[in-house]
């Protein structure tokens, strides 16, 4: 085998490509429906089957170099090394594969399947209400595409649009350019990372201050911060840690203290007042899921760190999954840490 497991970068390479892989599976059966149905207008003039043939031909070798023109798009990505190369192949090689097989089913498959199960012509048998439901089901009624009810309500929508926008062209391009430079000023003021930050369900809170803590005072401390901690509402448990087992593997010292805050699910977290919170409630379950009504994350980590200031102690707030990902990344494990670079590897070794 290739080596691959089902993770979460492979699952968003199909995750992203799913409303590609059916598209050319709909402009074959559009372009099907519409050859039928002048077929059958015009009186049925022909072979059924030569229909269905020829539409296909039409549009099914664009659709087939299409899904492979976005499939071939994903390669470059082959080229990547080290941690991104790990990261990111997953979800090419599952992108990749999915365009592939699409574009194979897309001349395969579906066009067997239509040819098969496509009808044209009611069927009669007893009782005549599962005639009507099977005819309903596998036949339907070929309507033209100007008095379609689904069509006619999107060119009400659309044909408006489309000759205000032929009738006004140079007006209509200067605003699409007033727009895009509206967002050269957002875009300047985004930041940029790796990778974007996954929430764990857990946060850990790793304080420290300067060397010569005794045993008792980090006890005292721990304490007193898992209090603080376990006093927010969005918090189910703490756990702290200070000191480190007698072992090579772990350089913290007493001085750099660990603590695990796991937290509730997010539905349980408090409510805070959002600009459509006065709408009415079937609007607000939508815009919900774009702008969550409860406390972000980040605002909670804000507002820990702010209740979490002792003289003495810096605090350092990351994710448990996410700092192990760091350490091993960077190679740094203990507090301090110094990376040498150079063009020389001699002199490197040197210093």
């Amino acid at each position: 085998g290739m080596g691959l497991t089902a993770n979460i970068m492979s699952l968003a390479g199909i995750a992203i490509s799913i409303g590609v892989l059916v598209d050319g599976a709909i402009i074959e059966v559009e372009n099907a429906y519409k050859r039928l149905q002048l077929w059958d207008a015009g009186g049925r003039v022909g072979d059924f089957h030569e229909v269905r043939l020829k539409a296909l031909k039409e549009v099914g070798p664009s659709v087939f170099f299409s899904l492979l023109v976005i499939a071939v798009s994903f390669l470059p990505i082959f080229t990547l090394i080290d941690q991104e190369g790990r990261l990111f192949k997953p979800l090419a090689y599952s992108k990749t594969f999915a365009m592939a097989i699409a574009a194979l089913l897309a001349i395969t498959l579906d066009p067997a399947m239509r040819m098969l199960f496509t009808r044209m012509d009611y069927a009669h048998f007893k009782p005549r209400w599962l005639s009507r439901v099977f005819n309903a089901v596998t036949v339907g009624k070929y309507y033209p595409e100007e008095k379609h009810p689904i069509s006619k309500l999107l060119f009400r929508v659309y044909e408006p649009v489309c000759h205000l926008v032929l009738r006004h062209p140079k007006s209509t391009i200067a605003a699409a350019c007033l727009l895009m430079a509206t967002t050269i000023y957002p875009f300047m003021k985004l930041g940029s990372e790796f990778m974007p930050p996954l929430h764990e369900g857990s946060i850990l809170y790793m304080p420290t201050t300067m060397p010569g803590l005794s045993v008792t005072q980090a006890m005292e401390q721990l304490q007193k911060q898992d209090e603080i901690l376990k006093s927010f509402p969005e918090v189910e448990r703490v756990f702290g840690k200070a000191g480190r087992v007698d072992s090579s593997t772990d350089p913290a010292p007493l001085s750099m203290v660990e603590t695990t805050v796991l937290l509730k699910p997010e539905s349980e977290w408090r409510k805070v007042e959002r600009w459509y919170s006065r709408l009415p409630k079937f609007l607000q379950g939508p815009l919900s899921h774009i702008w969550p009504d409860h406390i972000s994350h980040e605002d909670l980590v804000a507002e820990m760190d702010a209740k979490m200031q002792f003289a003495g102690w810096t605090n350092a707030w990351t994710m448990p999954i996410r700092n192990r990902i760091d350490m091993l990344s960077t190679g740094i494990r203990t507090p301090i840490g110094v990376k040498i670079m150079g063009p020389d590897l001699q002199e490197i070794e040197k210093i």
